[in-house]
């Protein structure tokens, strides 16, 4: 059944932070395959179905665009700021998770990622959206 509403309203993503606990600290990217930011670094997410909880899309968009399952993800905030998607007006509600390092999981891009690929937080590429600011507020 169409969903209709007379009154506009956001799409809703969810996002991974995956974090390595052990030095040097790294986050796990994925290069955007598509438009919008096409070829820029992000963290790993895309858009709630309408089916599912936010924290079991959170965990399918990691596993769709890198490979990685079965760890636990905590929520890490909702970002909204106007204009953070190019497409729409978007909610994001951030989760993060942990790994002792970068060689407990093997990371594969897929689906919308063209790679994956760990990242020292202390020579991080360019973000894309706000993934900055959740980056930023996973490491607060």
């Amino acid at each position: 059944m169409p969903y209709t509403y007379a009154y506009p309203h956001m799409a809703v993503t969810a996002d991974a932070v995956l974090l390595t606990r052990s030095a040097p600290r790294k986050v796990l990217l994925i290069r955007r395959a598509k438009a919008p930011f096409e070829g820029q670094w992000a963290i790993p997410g895309g858009y709630v179905d309408m089916d599912e909880e936010i924290a079991a899309a959170a965990a399918r968009e990691l596993a769709e665009e890198t490979g990685v399952t079965g760890l636990d993800l905590r929520f890490l905030g909702y970002f909204d700021a106007v204009g953070r998607d190019p497409r729409e007006r978007t909610l994001s509600l951030a989760f993060v998770g942990e790994v002792e390092s970068e060689h407990a999981v093997l990371a594969a891009a897929a689906d919308d990622a063209a790679e994956a690929a760990w990242h020292r937080l202390d020579a991080l590429p360019p973000l894309a959206f706000d993934h900055a600011e959740i980056l930023k507020r996973a490491l607060a």
